[in-house]
């Protein structure tokens, strides 16, 4: 009830004559690809409601540091984007996205994601919240400091993954996964901690990581989304017009933003290049290995996974 009452005075604080601000928490920095999209989301926002809806984007976490879903289902923040696999209380749906192998392209991720969207939007609900868009990361890839072309290469290989299923995956592999906060990676590489990690081309170049590995391997292990959500108490505050204009930015924007991350991709492999990393494509044999991996990894994630899921795969296969 105490919660409820501060939500209701940050509610009231918030909107005064029918002209509305909201705070929106950006995981990543100001650089990072989902940051500036929901700086340009919030943009269209006060344009499409000429103005009565101002949204202030803060980058790097500045308001959130704990489950970003509790954040926003309590009041504490009126907006957040999220790594969806990696967030608590999203259960099997939210872990979707990140299922190894399932999805080769930005084709396949995106309709797998439209498969889904009815699944994350039913779970963000019960999170008293409203899923207003989701965009993929560029496809998850393997750096390392040898070359990875069967999976006998994999063999002792120290690899940074970012949940269960890349972890599992790693070690199926024959590797060993081991579990680091981002911020502590790139100091992991260096020492030795770890020789590889899991993650996308974006990552890697914001994490400058020419600067302790040699080699990333495009072996397409996933494409993870980031999510952003609002309030319900938030959103159901605002009127009919405003929620339109709220949907309509949010569809915009979702839209550029899948299309942008092939450029983000191919831009962020460009700069590993240029800084003297060696990008390759999988190998064939490699490729075969990897999809019997995935297989067993998608079997076992199946065996408890209720209706809604199986029939989404069901749908995703056909």
């Amino acid at each position: 009830m105490f919660k409820k009452s501060l939500l209701i005075v940050s509610l009231a604080s918030a909107m005064f004559a029918g002209n509305v601000k909201m705070d929106l928490n950006a995981k990543y920095g100001a650089n990072n690809f989902h940051t500036k999209g929901a700086e340009q989301f919030a943009a269209l926002v006060k344009d499409y409601t000429k103005g009565s809806v101002e949204i202030t984007v803060h980058s790097g976490s500045a308001l959130i540091k704990g489950n970003p879903l509790k954040a926003v289902k309590d009041g504490t923040v009126a907006m957040t984007d999220m790594f969806i696999p990696f967030t608590s209380g999203g259960g099997k749906v939210f872990g979707i996205s990140a299922l190894p192998f399932i999805a080769n392209s930005y084709e396949d991720a995106y309709k797998l994601y439209q498969l889904s969207k009815k699944s994350y939007e039913k779970t963000a609900k019960k999170w008293n919240q409203k899923l207003l868009y989701s965009v993929t990361w560029p496809a998850s890839g393997f750096y390392s400091t040898k070359e990875i072309n069967s999976i006998l290469d994999f063999k002792g290989v120290k690899t940074r993954t970012y949940d269960k299923n890349s972890a599992e995956f790693v070690n199926l592999a024959g590797g060993s996964a081991v579990a680091l906060p981002w911020g502590e990676v790139y100091s992991s590489l260096r020492t030795g901690m770890v020789d590889s990690v899991v993650t996308s081309s974006s990552s890697g170049k914001d994490g400058k990581f020419w600067e302790v590995l040699k080699n990333y391997t495009k072996i397409n292990y996933a494409y993870p989304l980031q999510a952003v959500t609002i309030n319900l108490d938030y959103w159901n505050a605002l009127d009919k017009n405003q929620q339109k204009a709220m949907l309509k930015a949010a569809a915009e924007i979702e839209k550029v933003q899948w299309e942008a991350v092939k450029a983000e991709d191919k831009e962020s492999l460009d700069l590993l290049v240029a800084n003297g990393m060696k990008v390759q494509e999988v190998t064939p044999e490699l490729k075969k290995e990897l999809d019997a991996i995935a297989l067993k990894l998608l079997t076992k994630y199946l065996e408890d996974a209720s209706s809604d899921i199986q029939k989404i795969f069901k749908e995703y296969r056909k």
